[in-house]
């Protein structure tokens, strides 16, 4: 039987992965027409703009270089999905906020949707990707689906691809991953399949770095990668209390700790914790399936990483608050940073967005800079997306164009993000601009203490149990 060719692409979800991952696959592979879709037209706009619906660095080339020749943002999903050889189905899949598994199921609604939708358009046989965070054996969902709905003569192959970026470096990732990951039935027809997605990825990637293996495996795969991923951050940001309350130093301990080799030294930063679309809902997506198969030890174990991450959220907020004299109460706080990381204008699940929320609660007066991040970005997050009111908070809470601006009068300067631009700052105007003492608390660990002690200011860090 000759391979199939894959001559059309069709992404459903022009989001932070389906963009970057088939724009790079576009500009990889001039001879493939790939075309992403999404039922929202803004967006849709944007990807055919000067001005992008996300930043992350190198986007902006690879797409002006590949769009309009191979590669098209579009709204019409049925003629993309009819023309399409292979289909990546890159859809949002939230945590659930109602219902059996709130709170930590993942809401399959729009991978279901979406799935309903190739097998109704249809008309010849497809290979249907998942490139969305799925939990073990959705496959099986999708082929059902697929099975139910699909015309006589269309056949469906399902193969997992899980997405493994790191948002900030998404771009240099896709040109050079660590691994491509597919996952497969293990019969003929899902070997073919996994065949063709490996000669789209091999236009690039070294073939000794794709990786095939079972479809369930390669579902759970993407669950335990971030899972084990946050649970380093965890586990360094519980030794940074222990550094605190003993004098130790968390930078200090996590060199020492990662120059062993069984180790390594990524992730292994003390901050004021993670965040991102991924780490949260997959952990919570563990603990899920873990309880749904009757495991609760191991449900408890991966909670306990979710519940560390809260607990140093909080404990650095409450830090800025007792050093503070004990009272924030219409104090100005600067705080420099909104995005979960540098690099990147995404929030979800950002520790800003805690950080801010403990201290209006509070009653402080806030002042926010983020490079990246828009003012209505920050109001979307703090009214979570129009369920809490805006009125009471407007008062409390100011976007300000410049870190220079918002630090001006702050008593207290608080880095939540790790942008570089934080470090080439003139910290000496700002330390003429606030009121004394002045408190500068550092939850990235970035800033030149001793520099800044120099010029004045009292800082507080993370993981230090000494104020310098």
């Amino acid at each position: 039987m000759a391979p199939i060719q894959v001559k059309k692409i069709c992404c459903i979800g022009a989001g932070y992965v389906g963009g970057p991952t088939c724009a790079v696959i576009a500009a990889k592979c001039p001879h493939i027409e790939v075309t992403i879709v999404d039922l929202n037209k803004a967006r849709i706009d944007a990807w055919n703009s000067d001005h992008l619906p996300i930043y992350e660095p190198g986007l902006d080339e690879v797409v002006k270089g590949a769009r309009g020749k191979n590669l098209f943002f579009s709204t019409d999903v049925d003629k993309a999905i009819a023309e399409a050889d292979l289909i990546f189905v890159s859809v949002n899949t939230p945590t659930k906020k109602s219902g059996i598994g709130a709170g930590f199921a993942a809401d399959l609604n729009y991978l279901q949707l979406a799935t309903r939708r190739i097998a109704e358009v249809s008309t010849s046989s497809k290979i249907v990707v998942e490139k969305s965070t799925v939990p073990c054996r959705t496959a099986d969902a999708m082929r059902t689906i697929l099975e139910a709905n699909s015309k006589e003569g269309c056949k469906f192959d399902i193969l997992s691809n899980p997405e493994f970026l790191a948002e900030g470096t998404a771009i240099a990732d896709l040109f050079a991953p660590d691994r491509v990951l597919i996952g497969s039935l293990q019969t003929q027809s899902g070997l073919d399949a996994c065949q063709a997605l490996m000669s789209v990825y091999a236009n690039w990637v070294p073939k000794e770095r794709i990786l095939t293996v079972g479809l369930w495996s390669s579902e759970l795969s993407k669950l335990a990668a971030n899972a084990m991923l946050a649970q380093r951050i965890s586990s360094v940001n519980a030794l940074s209390a222990i550094c605190e309350a003993t004098g130790a130093s968390i930078d200090e301990v996590a060199y020492a700790v990662g120059r062993d080799s069984r180790v390594g030294p990524k992730f292994l930063k003390a901050s004021v914790g993670f965040g991102g679309s991924c780490f949260q809902k997959d952990i919570l997506n563990l603990v899920y399936l873990s309880e749904s198969l009757h495991l609760p030890e191991v449900a408890r174990y991966w909670r306990a990483v979710v519940e560390m991450n809260e607990h140093q959220k909080d404990r650095f907020a409450r830090k800025v608050v007792d050093t503070l004299f004990n009272t924030i109460t219409g104090k100005k706080i600067a705080m420099l940073g909104w995005a979960f990381k540098k690099d990147t204008g995404d929030t979800r699940e950002s520790p800003a967005i805690s950080i801010a929320n403990h201290f209006l609660s509070e009653k402080a007066r806030i002042t926010c800079y983020d490079p990246q991040v828009t003012s209505e970005q920050m109001w979307l997050d703090l009214t979570d997306y129009g369920s809490i009111p805006a009125e009471p908070i407007k008062p409390h809470f100011s976007v300000c164009q410049s870190a220079e601006e918002a630090c001006a009068n702050a008593e207290a300067i608080v880095i939540c993000t790790e942008w570089d631009e934080f470090k080439e700052l003139n910290w000496e105007k700002i330390y003429e601009n606030c009121p004394r003492p002045a408190f500068v608390f550092d939850g990235r660990l970035m800033l030149d203490r001793k520099r800044l002690q120099k010029i004045g200011f009292t800082v507080v860090t993370i993981g230090t149990g000494d104020r310098l």
